[in-house]
Parts: C-alpha cells; structure tokens; sequence
C-alpha cells in the first residue's frame, strides 16, 4: 500500500475544517461531514429544504452486551419541520436506502424523526433611513426622466439603500 503524502503548496480550507470538525462531530453525533454536506442529495428535492440529520445513535456492541452476532446497524435522528414529519414518515423506507447507499453498507436500521425548526428564521432587515442632503438630490438626478412611476418607486427605494451610509 502507498502510504499518503503531504500535499505541497495549497491546502483548500474544507480540508482543513473537515479535519477539525469530523472527530468533534464523529464523537458527539456519530455522524460526519460528508453525510452533511451530501444531506441535499440524500434527502432529495422533497425532504432536503425541510430537513437535517442530528445525530446516529450506534448501539453498544454485541459482544459488550453478551449478545450472539456482529454488527448492527444505527438510529439517524432527523429534525424535521412541521406536519412534513408525516410524509417523512411513510418515506422513511426510502430515505434508509439512500442514507445506506451513501454509506456503502447497511449503517442505518431505522430513522427518528423529531419535530423542530430546522432553518433559522429570516432576519427582518430595518428599512433604510431616508437620504439627505447631496446624496438624496443624486438619487432624484438619476431617476427623474423614468415615466414608470412603479419603477420610479422601485429605483429609489434601490437607491436609497445603496446610497445609505448605514453600517452593515
């Protein structure tokens, strides 16, 4: 086997976030970045902007518990947004299957599904204060020969927030 090499000159930041942040992520949530990143993909265009993968819950090993057989597979914890939770449930055959061929082996037995927020909600931007001075007669420069007053309305409110001197 060839063993790996120090790549020489430019190291992409993803590597070395994921080399960070997989071992934190592996220990407290059994899961990884690959399966977080590939979640869109996994969970397909119906599940993807609803949901989000929190944790996998490995079961004790067989032969810690005195139990015959080998390996068994986990428990993905899913939050889920709302009443989508109910067809998330009769699609929970399906998603196993993908989150499995992802894997490349049987990982996951079984999905919970927990109910929660899983986008932050939209932060609601002030509007812009008015403009004053030069900067308002600018403004009234650039859009006084447009007839549409729709557009007239839309261009100031546009260039006033340009044109604003408010900190972001």
């Amino acid at each position: 086997m060839r063993e790996a090499k120090p790549r020489q000159g430019v190291v992409q930041i993803s590597e070395v976030a994921n080399g960070l942040i997989d071992p934190v992520l592996a220990k407290r949530a059994g899961i990884n970045t690959m399966l977080l990143g590939s979640w869109d993909e996994i969970a397909g265009e119906e599940f993807a902007d609803c949901t989000r993968p929190e944790k996998i819950g490995w079961p004790r090993r067989a032969a810690e518990l005195g139990a015959e057989g080998g390996y068994q597979p986990g428990v993905l914890t899913v939050a889920c947004e709302g009443a989508r939770a109910l067809f998330l449930t009769h699609a929970q055959g399906e998603l196993i299957q993908r989150i499995n061929g992802f894997f490349g082996f049987h990982a996951i037995g079984q999905v919970r599904i927990v109910q929660k927020p899983v986008a932050a909600p939209p932060r609601r931007y002030r509007p812009p204060r008015p403009l004053a001075g030069e900067a308002a007669r600018r403004l009234e420069s650039m859009i006084e020969g447009i007839e549409s007053e729709a557009l007239k309305t839309a261009l100031a409110r546009l260039g006033t927030a340009v044109l604003s001197s408010r900190k972001r």
